[in-house]
C-alpha cells in the first residue's frame, strides 16, 4: 500500500517572538542610537554581556519567589551538564562582569549602558513579548543619591527625545538591611490578619517573597494593600536621608514624581530607591510603565563578591516605545534613503556592476538595485514603484566605453556620463 505524503505546514516564529523588519527595524536602530548618544553625554560607556549566562547568575540575584525565576526564565542544560539561562534582564550579567573583570580597581563608579534582547516566558500581549528589547543603564561602585537621580534624568531625557509626553515618575524606598526586616515583619503580620481575603498566588508569595504582594495585580490584593504598612515610615535615618536627597534632585531638575507606597519592583535584589517612569494616555487615562529600575547595593555579594557593591540602574522597554503612537520614529544616522536606481543590462555589464556600485559607495551615494534581473523594462518598473528620482543604466556598450546613462525619472531625459566623472556629476544635480 502506497504511503500518502502528508503536507507539511510552513514553520512559524515561536509564540511571543517576532521578526523585526523594514521600517520597524530602522526605528529600533534609531531609538538605540538616540539613547546611546544621550547616555554618552551623561557619562555612560558601552558594555555587551552574553545572552546566555550560568543559571545561578539569575537565581542567586533575582530571587526565588519572583515570577521571573518561578515561571518565566528560559533555562537549558548543555550536553556537558551545565545549567544555563537566557538572560531575563541585563543587570545581573553586568554585575557579574564587573566582579569577574576586576572592575573594582577602576576609578569608581563605573557607568555602563547596554542594549539587546532579553527573554521571559511571559503571557504575550500588546507591547509585551517573550523576546523583547531593553536599553539598560547601570552605575556601579557608589551609594550616592545623586546617581539615583542621574539614571532617572538620563532615562527621562531619552524618553522625551523619543517623543514621549505626559511622563511621570513613580518612586518609593524599600530601605536597606538595617531597616527592611522590621518592616517585612509588620507587613507579614498585616497580611496574615487578612489571609482569608488574599488570592492563592499572594498567599504563596507570603511564604517566599512578601514584598511582592505589594506589587500584586489581583483586585482583592490591591484593595488590601490600601491599608498595608508603608515602607517609608520604617526607614532608618540613613535611608530617609538618601530618599529625601533623591527627591530633591528630581525637584531641582523639574521631573514630576509621585511617591507610590506599593512600588517594590519584581526583582528581589532591589534596595532603597525603586522607580518606574510611567506614560499616561491622554484619551484613555491609562498608564503604561516604559522604564523601571532602582538601587541594588547587595547584588554584588549575591554573585560572589566578598563585600557589598553599591549600584543603581534603570531599564527602558524599547518595544513599547517603538509601538507607541507618540514615538518620534527616530531614524538611524547610517541609513540613507536611495534616490538612484542602478540598472544593468547584459552579461558584460553584470561583470562590472559591482565595481560601479563600489565607486558610488566610496562617494557615499546610496542606491537601490535588482542586478539579478536583465530586462530594462522590469528594472525601470521597479524604480518607478519605489519612487526613485534617478536611474543609472549600465549596458554592454557602457561597460565597454567605461560610462553610464544617467536618467531623470521625472521627465525621462538622460545623459551619458563617463565613470571617472560620475560622482562629480551626481553631486552637481543633487
Amino acid at each position: 500500500m502506497e504511503n500518502k505524503k502528508t503536507k507539511k505546514e510552513p514553520l512559524t516564529s515561536v509564540k511571543g517572538m517576532r521578526d523585526i523588519i523594514d521600517a520597524q527595524y530602522y526605528q529600533f536602530q534609531g531609538f538605540f542610537e538616540k539613547a546611546q548618544e544621550i547616555a554618552v553625554y551623561y557619562g555612560f560607556k558601552p558594555i555587551e554581556t552574553p545572552i546566555v549566562e550560568q543559571e545561578d547568575v539569575f537565581t542567586s540575584s533575582i530571587g526565588i519567589g519572583t515570577d521571573i525565576i518561578d515561571k518565566e526564565m528560559y533555562t537549558l542544560k548543555t550536553k556537558g551538564g551545565d545549567h544555563l539561562a537566557l538572560r531575563p534582564e541585563h543587570t545581573a550579567g553586568i554585575m557579574r562582569s564587573y566582579i569577574e573583570n576586576g572592575m573594582q580597581s577602576l576609578p569608581q563608579p563605573v557607568m555602563f549602558y547596554s542594549y539587546g534582547p532579553v527573554f521571559r516566558h511571559d503571557k504575550p500581549q500588546k507591547g509585551r513579548y517573550r523576546q523583547f528589547w531593553q536599553f539598560d543603564m547601570d552605575v556601579i561602585g557608589s551609594d550616592k543619591s545623586i546617581l539615583d537621580a542621574l539614571v532617572i534624568k538620563t532615562a527621562w531625557t531619552i524618553l522625551a527625545e523619543a517623543g514621549a509626553t505626559d511622563l511621570s515618575v513613580d518612586i518609593n524606598s524599600i530601605g536597606d538591611k538595617e531597616c527592611r526586616n522590621s518592616y517585612i515583619k509588620e507587613l507579614v503580620s498585616y497580611y496574615k490578619k487578612n489571609i482569608n481575603l488574599l488570592p492563592a498566588i499572594d498567599r504563596e508569595r507570603l511564604k517566599t517573597n512578601p514584598l511582592r504582594i505589594l506589587d500584586s495585580k489581583e483586585e482583592k490584593t490591591i484593595e488590601i494593600n490600601q491599608n498595608a504598612p508603608e515602607t517609608l515610615s520604617h526607614l532608618c535615618p540613613s535611608c530617609k536621608k538618601h530618599f529625601k536627597e533623591v527627591l530633591e534632585y528630581l525637584e531641582e531638575t523639574g521631573i514630576p514624581y509621585s511617591i507610590n507606597k506599593c512600588l517594590v519592583r519584581g526583582l528581589s535584589y532591589y534596595t532603597r530607591t525603586v522607580i518606574e517612569i510611567v506614560q499616561t494616555d491622554k484619551e484613555t487615562g491609562k498608564k503604561m510603565t516604559i522604564t523601571a529600575g532602582g538601587r541594588y547595593d547587595y547584588l554584588g555579594k549575591q554573585l560572589g563578591s566578598k563585600k557589598d557593591i553599591a549600584a543603581v540602574g534603570i531599564s527602558i522597554g524599547v518595544d513599547r516605545i517603538v509601538e507607541s503612537p507618540w514615538f518620534a520614529k527616530l531614524s538611524p544616522r547610517i541609513i540613507k534613503k536611495p534616490k538612484i536606481y542602478f540598472i544593468q543590462l547584459g552579461f558584460d555589464a553584470k561583470l562590472k556592476s559591482l565595481n560601479v556600485i563600489e565607486i558610488l559607495r566610496k562617494g557615499k551615494i546610496a542606491i537601490a538595485q535588482s542586478i539579478s534581473k536583465d530586462n530594462l523594462g522590469a528594472q525601470l518598473a521597479i524604480a518607478e514603484k519605489l519612487g526613485m528620482e534617478y536611474a543609472i543604466i549600465f549596458g554592454q556598450k557602457e561597460a565597454l566605453e567605461g560610462s553610464v546613462i544617467f536618467r531623470d525619472m521625472s521627465n525621462r531625459s538622460q545623459e551619458t556620463v563617463k565613470l571617472p566623472k560620475l560622482l562629480e556629476y551626481i553631486k552637481n544635480i543633487k
